[in-house]
């Protein structure tokens, strides 16, 4: 093997503490898709140089921390490849630290921000990207928690984050009936908020923010009663 080029096993050791969900079939999968073209030995077998692995190193990061389907991510590489510097992507809002609980929930009230990036991906990206089986995938649908965005046959960011989440949640032993508990629940408050805000969007029919604000403040107090409720 030519200095400094590594197999896709030798690759796949150097990922996997930092990216658990990759695999070989995910390595092969996004040079099928045109992401990464590792040099080929005589024999047919690939061999990844360092700059392969820096590439793949910032696929699986965009995925995991992001959530950027495929062809975003393709523009992304393409702008590096031309020696442009990519769309800076911003970190996820990191919760307070303990401290003064009324300067804690100040922190947590709702604020304006920027929306984040629309994601559009079919249905196999959807596997590649959460990591969950055909099988998973087809129990979740069935319970109608994750579903394709409405008049369409792709999904969406909600989708692509439950599916995520679902997968990590099997290795306790919950499955798609466990989180119907979940979906259950989550009914139950969007009924409520649609209840409170009825007469404020009754008043004020342009108040588009509104029913997010409310929602966010009705999570913050879930998470609450919910940590308050496990042992500490």
């Amino acid at each position: 093997m030519a200095l400094g080029l590594r197999s896709i096993g030798q690759v796949l050791a150097v990922l996997k503490p930092e990216f658990e969900d990759i695999s070989i079939s995910k390595i092969r999968f996004l040079e099928s898709e045109g992401l990464i073209s590792p040099e080929r030995a005589p024999s047919g077998y690939r061999r990844y140089a360092e700059s392969d692995i820096e590439r793949l190193r910032y696929i699986l990061d965009v995925q995991k921390n992001h959530y950027l389907p495929l062809k975003v991510i393709r523009e992304h590489l393409d702008m590096m490849d031309r020696g442009q510097q990519p769309p800076a992507l911003s970190s996820a809002t990191s919760a307070p630290a303990e401290g003064d609980p009324v300067e804690q929930a100040n922190a947590l009230a709702p604020r304006p921000v920027p929306p984040k990036r629309a994601i559009r991906v079919t249905r196999r990206e959807l596997l590649d990207l959460s990591g969950l089986t055909d099988a998973a995938l087809n129990e979740l649908e069935k319970h109608q928690l994750v579903v394709p965005r409405r008049g369409t046959i792709y999904y969406g960011r909600d989708a692509l984050t439950v599916a995520v989440i679902a997968r990590k949640l099997a290795a306790f032993g919950m499955d798609a009936r466990h989180l119907r508990v979940v979906k259950q629940a989550a009914e139950r408050e969007v009924g409520l908020i649609e209840q409170a805000i009825a007469p404020h969007l009754r008043r004020n029919p342009t108040s588009r923010a509104l029913p997010a604000e409310v929602m966010q403040l009705v999570l913050h107090a879930h998470a609450a009663i919910m940590r308050s409720q496990l042992p500490q």
